[in-house]
């Protein structure tokens, strides 16, 4: 449309509502509106037709937030402005439509129904038992070289899971802001902070489109034993201090199974870490491990029998000063 029309053409009068009106108010007078002049219920009526170009010319700028504020603006102005494009000579093809010509895809006035046409009669077809016949039921290219109607806007949400629903995956039932319930499919392997993509499932399109998606960026709750780390499982086990020096078989916990047994080394020191293969996270692309950190368990009471075989070891035991190392290399 040559935006000079602006102008001269009131909307909002054209379709009968107030500059102020809703989107959903704005939708639902150029449904109607529409239902009582499309061609195909009105078949050789040039004036239906005709109106249908106005209210649909009209609906196409006022249903777009970027053009209605462009619209609003160019309006305000003032009726009879006239620019002229640097170069232009005024009158001819200067002037608004040469500085905005290319905002809508240029073409001049006879070029303004190209992309009406077909963006709403995708959008009504459904009401005339599909695509019409004739031009109205032909598509274009659509507003913009876009065909068809305008696509629901996405939704973004979040939602907070248990660590073994992120771990094992699970199908989980969310509530949206307007109160729909929708199930929603967690992967095996989701991770904190990371977002779920689902088709379809955002707002509806406010002309008949396509909806919406909704990313869902999902939370993990922590776990009193279990942390992750990447693909793996990590686990700290406690050990006594005689089956750190001797040497022993423990159980370690699995997520959501048996316990496994280990074994620990002779003079296993703390901080040291014990491999399961396989007791991870399992992805579509990997499995992880479950890494089992030993920690010395120090009881903080002795009976006075334990007390005298304690000092009684430390008597016999090695004299090495286990800090000689560590003090060297602090000296540099």
């Amino acid at each position: 449309m040559a935006s000079q029309d602006w102008f001269e053409k009131d909307f909002y009068k054209t379709l009968g509502v107030s500059k102020d009106v809703s989107e959903a108010e704005l939708k639902k007078t150029y449904r109607k509106l529409a239902r009582q002049y499309h061609p195909d219920s009105n078949p050789g009526d040039a004036k239906a037709e005709a109106r249908f170009k106005e209210i649909s010319e009209a609906y196409s700028v006022l249903s777009d937030s970027a053009q209605r504020a462009e619209y609003d603006q160019v309006r305000a102005m003032g009726s009879g402005a006239r620019f002229t494009a640097p170069g232009g000579s005024g009158g001819g093809s200067g002037g608004f439509e040469d500085v905005f010509g290319g905002m809508f895809g240029g073409g001049g006035r006879n070029a303004q129904y190209s992309y009406q046409q077909s963006q709403y009669d995708d959008l009504l077809g459904g009401l005339f038992g599909g695509g019409g016949g004739g031009r109205f039921g032909q598509s274009s290219g659509g507003y913009r070289g876009f065909g068809g109607p305008t696509p629901g806007q996405d939704v973004t949400a979040s939602t907070t899971i248990d660590f073994v629903t992120a771990v094992k995956g699970d199908t989980v039932t969310l509530q949206t802001g307007e109160g729909r319930t929708i199930k929603v499919k967690i992967p095996a392997g989701v991770s904190d902070g990371q977002k779920i993509k689902l088709a379809g499932k955002g707002h509806p399109s406010p002309d008949g489109g396509a909806a919406g998606d909704l990313v869902l960026q999902v939370k993990v709750r922590p776990h009193p034993v279990f942390e992750r780390d990447g693909n793996n499982l990590r686990v700290t086990v406690p050990v006594t201090f005689a089956e750190a020096v001797l040497g022993a078989t423990i159980e370690v916990p699995t997520l959501g199974g048996d316990p496994v047994r280990l074994k620990v080394a002779p003079g296993t020191p703390s901080g040291r870490v014990l491999r399961v293969k396989g007791r991870g996270v399992t992805t579509k692309k990997a499995t992880g491990d479950l890494l089992a950190e030993v920690q010395v368990a120090v009881p903080s009471h002795l009976s006075s029998e334990a007390t005298e075989a304690l000092m009684e070891f430390q008597k016999l035991g090695p004299h090495d000063n286990p800090r000689d190392e560590l003090l060297q290399r602090a000296r540099g």
